[in-house]
Formats: C-alpha cells, sequence, structure tokens
C-alpha cells in the first residue's frame, strides 16, 4: 500500500507542472475591410448575332450563314481581329404553329440562330462596329459588357484599400474597448469585378449616326478578412 501511495503522489507532482504549462489561445479579432478601384473601361465584349427562317430547315441554314458572313465581312473590316470572335450559340430549331386550333402544332418552317462574342479593344470602334454589323444583317443584340484589359494593377490597389480599411476599423474597435492590436494570425481575400450597366439604343439601328454607347466606368472590388491577436 505504501509503495502505491508513493506511486500515485508521484504522479500527482509530475502533472502539476504540466497542467500549469498548458498553452490558452490569445483573444482575437476578426475584420473584413472592402477596397473599390473604378477605372474607366478599354475592353468591352459584344453579344449580336443573326436569325433567320426559312421552309426548311436547308433553307433557314443557308439564309443564316449567308447574312452571318457579310457580317462577319463588316466587323473584320472595322477593326476586330479574328482572335476576337467566338461563336458562343448555334441553334436550328423547328417553328411550331398551331394557328388552325387543332390539337396538334404543325412545323411552319425553321428558325436559324448564330450569335457571335465579339471583344472590342478600341473603345472609340465600338458604337460603329455595331453599326456595321446590324447595317449588314445583325439582327439579335444580347447586350455589351465592359471590362479591364490589364485588371491586376487596379485589383492590387484594391487590396491596399481593402487591407487599409480592415486595419483602421480593427483599430477603432480594440481602441473603443481598451485594448491593442497584437500580431496578425490569417488573411483570406474575395473579390472581383463591379462591372457597369451597359448603356445602348437599338433604335439607333436605323440613323446615320453609329449606335451610341456610354461605357461608364467599372469597379474592381477586393474584399481582405483579416484575424489579429489582441493584446493586452
Amino acid at each position: 500500500m505504501r509503495t502505491l501511495s508513493a506511486l500515485l503522489l508521484s504522479g500527482a507532482v509530475l502533472a502539476s507542472p504540466v497542467m500549469a504549462d498548458q498553452h490558452v489561445s490569445p483573444a482575437t479579432i476578426t475584420v473584413t475591410g472592402e477596397g473599390v478601384v473604378t477605372a474607366a473601361p478599354d475592353l468591352a465584349t459584344v453579344s449580336l448575332g443573326v436569325t433567320t427562317q426559312g421552309a426548311t430547315a436547308a433553307e433557314a441554314m443557308a439564309a443564316n450563314s449567308a447574312s452571318l458572313a457579310a457580317v462577319l465581312e463588316r466587323v473584320k473590316a472595322a477593326g476586330v481581329e479574328d482572335r476576337d470572335i467566338q461563336t458562343s450559340t448555334l441553334n436550328l430549331n423547328p417553328n411550331w404553329s398551331n394557328s388552325d386550333g387543332s390539337s396538334m402544332p404543325e412545323i411552319q418552317g425553321y428558325v436559324a440562330t448564330n450569335t457571335l462574342s465579339i471583344r472590342v479593344r478600341d473603345m472609340a470602334k465600338l458604337g460603329p462596329i455595331l453599326d456595321a454589323a446590324i447595317a449588314d444583317g445583325a439582327n439579335t443584340l444580347n447586350g455589351v459588357s465592359f471590362g479591364l484589359a490589364e485588371p491586376d494593377p487596379a485589383m492590387d490597389e484594391a487590396r491596399k484599400a481593402a487591407v487599409a480599411e480592415a486595419r483602421a476599423r480593427a483599430e477603432l474597435l480594440t481602441g473603443a474597448a481598451g485594448v491593442g492590436l497584437g500580431r496578425i494570425v490569417s488573411i483570406s481575400e474575395s473579390g472581383g469585378y463591379a462591372p457597369p450597366m451597359p448603356m445602348y439604343r437599338m433604335e439607333a439601328a436605323m440613323a446615320d449616326a453609329p449606335v451610341p454607347v456610354a461605357g461608364g466606368e467599372v469597379g474592381v472590388t477586393a474584399q481582405v478578412t483579416i484575424t489579429w491577436e489582441i493584446a493586452q
């Protein structure tokens, strides 16, 4: 019994320093900051195409191909390079009709649609390019989006602004609580474009002047979440 008691006492003595040395995690504060940098866009992406009808599928596709070839020729002549033109949609569908009120609709011809995605790198040419495409047969315009050809410099500035905002907010909160900021524990990031709403007028296609388009500004947004230790 004495031997057992001595072992138990020895174990308790040895365990005490271990318990005393256990690490206590410091208190932390986590804050998210956001930075936004705006700039005039220098890249536009246009989605336009040709929709045609024909009595047969072959007629619809033949008419579509002819019109699209004319559109491509005019767009390239306006300054768009081959690398900036890509087919995004190609559809051929029957045109169902139930005009006589019967329960079974019938095929009344076919509809062919071919849509292109066109990148315009010279913003001054955007209006004339749209005008040229519409004048030569493009009858489908799905929209215009704007962006930056080289977004990295603007994104880096947005990151810096996001970090500065996060630190300022963290210092405000800890200062109000009577404590300070310690070392940074972690940093994570998210963000991207905040594109403007494109503005264009389809009725201008019938006018002599190029289609008016306003690019506005594009915003590059960065969000940074930072966790600091709290310094007592």
